[in-house]
């Protein structure tokens, strides 16, 4: 049996918590934030805490916090010697204060308020300073989920920088499309499906050979009609910007079939 104290009650430590909670051979001995009202409806289940003098003994202690305040609240930590670990996918395992051992138990997923997550495939991505401390943090990983993986500090830097890309940026490109369909009075849910097929669509193949559309077979009628129908131009520079990335990529693809025609 693993024991954990979560610090933190943002979205990260609240899916972690309920992850935990479920799980078999996991115990979460105690859970820590400064303001413990978020934490309230859980008091039947587990030790709840505000005072960093209080917290208890356990195997693990997760920081899951903002990734500026990490440094400061394990520099605040009561105890040495302990395996910490944090769960940001930026931030060093140096930035954890040398009295404790460290480490990183970064769950690569985007969790929202009120949006349930099946820990089972969320990749975890772990990282200790300590060989020693690997095994543990591992079978505490494989305790909610049915991925885990050691990366170092460059590599998990590599995939929290696509993560943006892959995650944050397409929900903003989701948010244009819904104003584009808003301004004309379309059904922004007929949109859906073409959303889930283009991203089950690269679970079979490359992001690169998935791509299709005008800007890839360079249908410059079409570009120009898109352009003119756009008003803002903020959306005008996005449609630009992504067109001009797309035919960059595929620049040597298009020129291939041309010759071949």
């Amino acid at each position: 049996m693993i024991t954990i104290v979560i610090l933190g009650a943002g979205n990260v430590a609240h899916h972690l918590y309920k992850a935990f909670f479920s799980a078999e051979n996991v115990t979460i001995k105690q859970w820590y934030n400064r303001d413990i009202k978020s934490m309230r409806p859980f008091n039947s289940e587990v030790l709840l805490t505000n005072d960093l003098s209080q917290l208890v003994e356990a195997d693990i202690y997760i920081i899951a916090v903002s990734d500026d305040a990490i440094a400061q609240l394990s520099e605040q930590l009561p105890f040495e010697d302990r395996l910490v670990v944090h769960t940001s996918g930026s931030v060093s395992p140096y930035d954890i204060d040398k009295k404790n051992r460290r480490g990183i138990f970064y769950p690569l997923q985007t969790f929202s308020k009120g949006a349930e997550i099946n820990f089972i495939e969320v990749p975890l991505c772990l990282e200790t300073l300590m060989r020693k401390d690997y095994q543990q943090l591992k079978d505490l990983g494989q305790s909610i989920s049915n991925h885990t993986k050691r990366v170092n500090s460059d590599q998990r830097a590599a995939l929290h920088l696509a993560a943006v890309f892959v995650n944050n940026f397409t929900n903003q490109l989701f948010r244009v499309a819904h104003e584009i369909t808003e301004s004309q009075g379309a059904e922004f849910d007929l949109l859906k499906p073409l959303i889930l097929e283009t991203a089950n669509k690269i679970q079979n193949l490359s992001p690169f050979r998935a791509q299709t559309g005008p800007a890839k077979r360079n249908d410059k009628k079409t570009i120009k009609r898109h352009l003119k129908m756009l008003d803002n131009e903020h959306h005008k520079d996005i449609y630009k910007l992504m067109t001009a990335s797309i035919k960059k990529t595929h620049a040597s693809t298009s020129a291939t079939t041309k010759k071949n025609r």
